[in-house]
């Protein structure tokens, strides 16, 4: 039991990383119905500019911790969203009254481009981080397994959480979030009711990047080593969250998220590791064969 409860939190943890990332893909699906698959490498550049903000102040001394992690939050989800902005000017806008293929076929080059462009700055080496928040509480002590919960991981949890709820209430409650839901109906009639569509769909893949940003501040925070392939892995995974929760829904992403999270966590502590993508993968299968539109997604409306 007490092996069972310490795979249960590190599932959550991971799961939650992969939630934040999943929510970027089903908020640009939801507005243009189009998949961003440039969004995982948008993720792994800010885990890199977070691991250089950290390197830059440098965590000699743990008084001013809080205040280097607001610093570095502030520094990562700012540049982070210059670069969702840049792909969607660059490799949408442009495609946007194209056939629906064309601006996939153009995200999977800005993806390629992003490798390339971070491989080619930072190489292709490991870049590791020390560990900057360390301690935890224990939860369950026996003889033969102790349960720990980090403090880390209690960030990480928590802060999926407040953002969950803050992004809830954005799409609901705000004007922007009204926009946004107009142009998911309709983006023709919200721009005959006067609804800034170019700007609308900017600012989607500003607060998605903004969102994967803090992401990979945890996965850099939470593993400690990053490389410039991080993305691809994580935006795959992070996708098929987007797809088991259902494709457009916020709920669904986090959802999702948390499923393929656990999913790989238990497999792994319990079966062979190398197939632990193989059966995440399989669940998928299984969900889209019995439910099209994913555990939380609402079947799409053919306009006529």
């Amino acid at each position: 039991m007490p092996y069972f409860v310490q795979q249960l939190i590190n599932g959550v943890t991971l799961g939650s990383i992969y939630g934040l990332i999943a929510i970027g893909y089903t908020m640009v699906y939801g507005i243009i119905g189009m998949i961003n698959f440039a969004h995982g490498d948008i993720f792994m550049i800010g885990a890199f500019i977070a691991l250089i903000t950290f390197l830059l102040l440098g965590l000699g001394d743990i008084t001013w911790l809080p205040l280097a992690l607001i610093l570095v939050l502030l520094a990562s989800m700012t540049l982070t969203s210059v670069y969702g902005w840049t792909v969607e000017r660059l490799a949408y806008r442009p495609l946007r009254g194209s056939f629906r293929l064309a601006p996939l076929i153009s995200a999977i080059g800005m993806s390629i481009f992003l490798q390339n462009y971070v491989q080619t700055f930072q190489s292709a080496r490991v870049r590791p981080l020390q560990p900057v928040i360390q301690g935890g509480i224990t939860l369950i002590e026996s003889e033969t397994f102790t349960v720990n919960l980090s403090y880390l991981q209690i960030m990480i949890v928590v802060v999926t959480i407040v953002l969950m709820g803050t992004f809830t209430l954005l799409i609901s409650r705000t004007a922007l979030g009204r926009a946004q839901r107009a142009c998911e109906q309709d983006r023709t009639m919200a721009e005959l009711l006067g609804i800034n569509v170019d700007r609308t769909i900017s600012l989607t893949f500003v607060s998605g990047a903004a969102l994967a940003s803090v992401a990979g501040i945890m996965f850099v925070l939470y593993y400690g080593v990053i490389d410039f392939y991080i993305g691809f892995l994580a935006g795959i995974k992070a996708f098929t969250a987007a797809v088991l929760g259902g494709i457009g829904s916020l709920p669904g992403a986090m959802l999702g998220g948390l499923l393929i999270g656990l999913i790989e966590t238990f497999w792994s502590a319990y079966f062979t590791i190398e197939y632990k993508d193989v059966a995440a993968f399989t669940i998928l299968v299984l969900v889209l064969i019995f439910r099209p539109n994913g555990l939380l997604g609402r079947p799409e409306i053919e306009k006529v």
